[in-house]
């Protein structure tokens, strides 16, 4: 995530998180990160920014073409993982989500965000949608493979 965040600098990134997911404990392992290309356009856009001041574009928003979902759905599906997220960047802005990233976000998957500062990877947080559909933090556990 950090090394696709910082290519694509100053434009957000995006991808989706690959794995499985125990329902009786909600723990999520992620196997693979699928980085995907930003497909924003303003004809994608599923909201009027009129009223927004800053200009919107690919630096602060994201879109995924949803074939690449289709196609990540069965790819996975073909080694018993689902999706379990979708990660993006905020360029020059907190990993905190936005109220547009709350909007368009789906209740079953986590949505880690990373920072990135004048093209380097600042901080990463990772959050999911509770019942009343408000982004809380979620941790994140990295482990090593034994081989």
């Amino acid at each position: 995530m950090t090394h696709h965040a910082e290519e694509v600098y100053p434009a957000e990134c995006c991808g989706l998180l690959l794995g499985r997911q125990d329902l009786a404990t909600d723990n999520r392992w992620v196997h693979e990160l699928r980085p995907l290309e930003n497909q924003w356009t303003p004809e994608v856009n599923p909201f009027d920014d009129r009223d927004v001041v800053t200009p919107v574009s690919q630096d602060n928003r994201y879109w995924i073409d949803p074939r690449s979902l289709m196609t990540a759905q069965r790819d996975g599906r073909d080694l018993g993982w689902i999706i379990l997220g979708v990660y993006h960047s905020h360029p020059d802005a907190p990993a905190v989500p936005s109220e547009r990233d709350r909007q368009l976000a789906w209740s079953s998957y986590s949505y880690p965000i990373l920072s990135v500062i004048g093209g380097q990877a600042a901080e990463i947080a990772s959050w999911r949608l509770d019942n009343s559909e408000q982004f809380c933090v979620e941790a994140i556990v990295t482990q090593t493979s034994i081989s």
